[in-house]
């Protein structure tokens, strides 16, 4: 009885290759500070975008990873004029106080956008 031969498969380098880790924490702060600003706004990544920016932004200029325009890693040059609008409507609304209508509290209930793994985190 012969065994089974396997053949193995290429291994695929990642799509972004390989870049350093900040081993002297150039960037730890920046990173830090998007951490908490997702805390704070409920895993919202859309009003933490201006540090997810200045993150990528200082490993680029520590040549910790390849340097390319912010628009092929996903960002818009006019998320900065979204992130200015998001804010005023935050604190306009937090302004108002208690005067929610059930219509307000209805658009708070539904999801805004997919999150992965925050059901899991608030099960914690």
């Amino acid at each position: 009885m012969s065994t089974p031969s396997f053949r193995s498969a290429a291994a695929l380098a990642p799509e972004k290759g390989v870049f350093p880790l900040d081993h002297f924490a150039e960037c730890k702060p920046l990173a830090a500070a998007y951490v908490e600003c997702l805390r704070e706004h409920a895993n919202d990544a859309k009003t933490c975008q201006s540090l997810s920016k200045a993150y990528l932004e200082c490993r680029m200029k520590r040549d910790l990873m390849a340097t390319q325009p912010l628009q092929e890693l996903g960002f818009r040059d006019d998320d900065d004029d979204d992130d200015d609008e998001r804010k005023r409507k935050s604190s306009s609304s937090s302004s108002r106080g208690g005067d929610k209508t059930s219509k307000d509290d209805a658009k708070e209930d539904e999801p805004r956008e997919h999150i992965a793994g925050l059901r899991a985190a608030r099960r914690k």
